[in-house]
């Protein structure tokens, strides 16, 4: 990967041209890279992008690296919530990258999406990857959760990725995860404190009908799922990857 990203190059044509010589300004380059990498900086933040969705998404230092994991979020509400509605108003809360809202906005184009975060170099790469990808058709607004939002501001669905990895886990000191900004993992607590914030606000700002869809951790489903109830959210149920892990959860908003 390094190599390609260097010479600029396919996988293949590296195969191909195993036996090229590299020309040394290419080979310290190359050695830079495999430093930093040694070093525990993200293949992500050295390439300078991430896969999502079928599309490449622009990452850097200061905001959280996409997952596959966000991609059975994303796919559960394309498929299974927005054909509910005729033109959606969406609600990215934490959007990070940009990637949950602009893949929803680009495979649903009469969707009016807006997308939150309370970072504002987290906001800068979503604003970019939003030109880049889709025309820049988001409104992006910085905020901490619903405080960007107006009063009046309602949606037919509200999704988020927040941070829900508890202060103590140990796979924060691990792997990426050290190089990525913390507040964009945990919530310092024991990682349900944003999810409820979220849930807690969600019926303020979803219409009659309207449907909030999270990503949680692998042990969080049942608490979300009773917080969810407890806001007076009906069809709830969580969603399984594809090692059986609860990975999302959601319901739908009766007023």
């Amino acid at each position: 990967m390094l190599w390609g990203h260097v010479l600029g190059v396919s996988r293949a044509w590296l195969i191909a041209h195993d036996r090229d010589p590299i020309a040394a300004a290419d080979w310290q380059h190359y050695h830079d890279l495999q430093a930093r990498r040694l070093e525990g900086t993200p293949m992500a933040y050295l390439l300078g992008w991430r896969e999502f969705m079928g599309h490449r998404f622009e990452v850097g230092p200061g905001v959280l690296i996409p997952r596959p994991e966000t991609e059975i979020l994303v796919t559960h509400v394309l498929q299974n919530v927005l054909p509910r509605f005729q033109h959606p108003r969406i609600l990215d809360l934490g959007t990070g990258s940009g990637i949950v809202a602009i893949s929803l906005a680009l495979e649903c184009p009469q969707a009016t999406v807006v997308a939150t975060d309370v970072c504002p170099t987290a906001l800068s790469w979503a604003k970019k990857n939003a030109r880049t990808l889709c025309g820049g058709n988001i409104d992006f607004l910085q905020g901490s959760w619903y405080d960007a939002l107006s009063a009046q501001d309602t949606f037919d669905v509200i999704v988020s990725n927040p941070p829900y990895i508890a202060a103590a886990d140990v796979h924060l000191a691990q792997g990426d995860l050290r190089a990525e900004p913390t507040q964009a993992l945990t919530d310092g607590q024991d990682g349900l404190q944003f999810l409820q914030a979220i849930i807690a606000g969600a019926p303020q700002f979803l219409r009659s009908e309207g449907a909030l869809w999270v990503e949680h951790g692998w042990n969080q489903h049942q608490a979300v799922r009773e917080l969810m109830l407890k806001e007076g959210f009906s069809e709830v149920r969580s969603i399984h990857d594809l090692a059986s892990i609860p990975r999302i959860s959601g319901g739908t908003i009766n007023l």
